[in-house]
């Protein structure tokens, strides 16, 4: 399966043989979790989420502070 991740104007390309989750692809892509939100359809996606087929999903980075 094809995933693709629109992260900060960027298109990056994921090809798994079997499914995973969204946080394991922000693993391999080395992102941490705790700074993007996952979009996917205008739609926020937990990253428990299990990706079965090709996709396309966008990052929205999270700012934090005090």
């Amino acid at each position: 399966m094809r995933i693709e991740v629109n992260h900060e104007g960027e298109v990056l390309s994921v090809e798994s043989e079997s499914p995973m989750t969204i946080s394991e692809l922000l693993n391999q892509l080395e992102i941490h979790s705790s700074t993007v939100l996952v979009v996917h359809d205008d739609t926020i996606v937990p990253h428990t989420s299990r990706i079965e087929s090709d996709i396309s999903l966008e990052l929205i980075v999270v700012s934090s502070g005090g």
